[in-house]
């Protein structure tokens, strides 16, 4: 009975870590979303970022297009926190 836990357990083992590592290979294939140029509808795709932190980057590079993207957090709502969450997801090229 203990070999069937041992071989189950193994077996649980190595599933959960292919699931991390697959999860983590496609979180670096999704393509980066341009801060400058991106629609509503793909910013609301960032991490953290809803419908009204959408349009407000939409309103804000209106005026003044962003050189960096550290620059986002110039953005009424996004601080330290939010920029975090999304830093790995947002470029301005």
């Amino acid at each position: 009975m203990k070999n069937v836990f041992k071989g189950v357990w193994g077996v649980w083992f190595v599933a959960m870590v292919f699931s991390l590592v697959l999860s983590a290979s496609m979180l670096q294939a999704q393509p980066q979303v341009n801060i400058n140029e991106a629609p509503l509808e793909l910013l609301q795709t960032i991490p953290g970022i809803g419908p009204v932190l959408a349009q407000r980057i939409v309103e804000y590079r209106k005026e003044t297009p962003f050189k960096t993207i550290e620059e986002i957090k110039k953005v009424s709502g996004i601080g330290d926190a939010t920029f975090e969450k999304m830093k790995d997801y947002i470029t301005i090229k």
